[in-house]
């Protein structure tokens, strides 16, 4: 997989009040979801550090690396990251397959007037599957068939978003999906994507897609 790896000049600044406010509401939200033991089903949620987020999704902006200005979060969860591109300026969608973390970002979005779309789906398009592999989660692109001698597409698609219109995907893997991610990202981005891919610890990458990237 041949993914440049671009250079973030990540200087997390003083965040501006519209996304300092929806932070706020977003922390208090989240507390007392699982304070109230609601998020059981939920163990290993954890939120990427969102001034550093914030920052990335700046520093890209301002390098010029950004061909448009489509975004979409992988697993959205509370909408954090999806509702801060929104306020960057970016067209946000968020991916989350649970209902109720799926309701929960299109109400903190809504109560703070910020225009995002939230699919309630999974980031695997439909034929994509992920299995066990060595050290991690590997990806299983579907293979393209015939009916009767017809062509069955197997381009991927998302209910309302075609991934490769998305100019930035952002993601926050669990612990040994983060090569599942770069994988996937190779199969449903087009041209000059880009790959956010937040780390853990305050640490955050950044990958585009270059010509001859079609390993699948």
């Amino acid at each position: 997989m041949s993914l440049e790896q671009l250079t973030l000049r990540v200087k997390p600044d003083e965040i501006p009040n519209d996304v300092a406010t929806m932070l706020a509401e977003a922390d208090r939200r989240c507390d007392d979801f699982f304070g109230a033991g609601l998020g059981r089903r939920f163990p290993r949620y954890l939120p990427s550090d969102p001034a550093i987020v914030h920052a990335a999704m700046i520093s890209l902006k301002e390098a010029g690396y950004i061909r448009g200005n489509v975004f979409c979060e992988w697993g959205c969860g509370f909408g954090v990251a999806t509702c801060m591109a929104s306020l960057i300026g970016y067209e946000a969608y968020g991916i989350e397959i649970e209902p109720v973390l799926a309701d929960l970002a299109s109400q903190l979005a809504d109560d703070h007037n910020i225009p995002v779309e939230i699919l309630c789906t999974s980031y695997l398009p439909e034929g994509y599957e992920e299995c066990d592999g060595i050290g991690g989660k590997d990806l299983l692109p579907p293979e393209a068939t015939t009916s009767h001698g017809e062509f069955i597409d197997t381009a991927p698609s998302y209910d309302g978003l075609d991934p490769g219109e998305v100019d930035v995907f952002f993601v926050y893997p669990w612990p040994g999906q983060e090569e599942l991610m770069m994988d996937l990202f190779s199969a449903v981005s087009t041209e000059d994507a880009i790959l956010l891919i937040y780390l853990g610890d305050r640490e955050i990458a950044a990958y585009r897609r270059s010509v001859g990237d079609d390993d699948y």
